[in-house]
């Protein structure tokens, strides 16, 4: 190790125990409403409307995703009030994590006003983020009364922009950027988090509905097959994303390859890059080996074996995504500072810099759609192998 290297870099500091548990309690609550409402909107919602669906495996299921998007709200509306203590207590010369959680201080700090410079008051932007997320998990909560699961689609689909719009709030800056480097930076950053959550809480939600086969019939492996399906083309997605945005991120806070071993902020990012490299490659057990195995199921109308595959062996596969997910989850609040040399800014774009990212992006999108294509010839040639 390049002793002299790391104390040449900006020192590192261990964030306190309630930051550490307030930031992944946050981004634990946004994988929550994130997450499942986008899941359930893109992969759970379609497949529940086929017409071929019997009706007792789609009220099953329509009911345990609303209890776990309601569990999502309480979550959600916890978890904010704890981040926004923490915001208090970090903000201008801080205080004890335990004053921050006093209602009255809450709203002082809220209400505080603008600073010299800035076009809105940072508190103000808080406040308003903060009405968002409270009606976000209101719309969520509701799901616990019977009668508010009626409208399951209306809520869900209602909480869905509302959930973005919680983090998106939150990225606005009080003051106007000092270069088009920072916009980039907001930009990724948001990218990053909202593909991220909408993965790792996808993954979860469909963990959670899969608890119900005991409730299914013996003719659910079909609906399955198609949540199965339609989530792993979200999943692709979102992969592409957090490798695109995680490739900027990194590239700003770290200076050179051997940052990664030798300064504290890169060994946290190299364990956060191997999990989710583990998340990918779990992704792809999926999308090459079970998922052409359920297409030739499906097509031989092998009922038993379908719902074996979809309701077995797929949601293994997922739980350890989780596992993963969760790992990522409990690093980030230790990602704090950068591993840049004391005195070394952040590279500026360039014309150069953005070429070179745009190569990586299409290469990245190339093999996506490769992985996609791959998937869909490997699923065609176990059901040629079946007539």
């Amino acid at each position: 190790m390049n002793f002299v290297h790391l104390a040449a870099a900006s020192p590192y500091t261990t964030p306190p125990l309630w930051r550490i548990l307030t930031k992944s309690g946050y981004f634990i609550g946004l994988c929550g409403v994130i997450g499942f409402t986008v899941t359930y909107a893109a992969a759970v919602l379609p497949a529940l409307r086929a017409p071929e669906n019997e009706r007792g495996d789609v009220a099953a299921l329509r009911r345990r995703a609303a209890l776990s998007l309601a569990w999502a709200g309480v979550v959600l509306l916890v978890a904010g009030y704890f981040q926004l203590a923490a915001r208090l207590a970090r903000a201008g010369k801080g205080m004890p994590f335990g004053d921050a959680l006093a209602p009255g201080r809450t709203w002082d700090f809220l209400c505080a006003p603008a600073a010299r410079g800035a076009w809105v008051a940072q508190g103000a932007i808080y406040l308003v983020q903060n009405i968002v997320l409270v009606l976000t998990s209101a719309a969520l909560i509701m799901l616990f009364s019977p009668r508010a699961r009626r409208h399951l689609n209306a809520l869900a689909l209602t909480a869905l922009p509302l959930s973005l719009t919680v983090t998106l709030i939150a990225a606005i800056p009080a003051t106007a950027p000092a270069s088009a480097d920072k916009v980039f930076d907001l930009v990724f950053d948001q990218v990053h988090i909202i593909s991220g959550t909408v993965w790792i809480g996808g993954l979860v939600l469909l963990a959670a509905l899969a608890g119900a086969r005991r409730q299914l019939s013996g003719n659910a492996g079909l609906l399955w097959a198609d949540i199965w399906r339609r989530f792993s083309l979200v999943a692709l997605v979102c992969v592409g994303a957090v490798l695109t945005s995680g490739l900027w991120i990194s590239w700003k806070h770290v200076g050179g390859i051997e940052q990664l071993w030798t300064t504290t902020y890169g060994l946290f990012l190299l364990v956060k890059t191997l999990l989710v490299l583990g998340m990918v490659a779990a992704g792809g057990v999926n999308q090459f080996w079970l998922m052409p195995r359920i297409a030739r199921a499906r097509r031989a109308d092998a009922t038993a074996s379908l719902l074996r595959l979809t309701l077995r062996h797929f949601p293994r596969i997922v739980w350890a995504e989780i596992v993963l997910g969760a790992g990522v989850l409990g690093v980030v609040p230790f990602l704090t500072g950068s591993a840049r040399q004391a005195g070394s800014p952040a590279p500026g774009a360039t014309g150069s810099v953005f070429a070179v990212g745009a190569a990586l992006v299409l290469t990245l999108a190339a093999s996506l759609c490769v992985t996609a294509k791959t998937s869909d010839a490997l699923s065609r040639r176990q059901i040629a192998a079946t007539t």
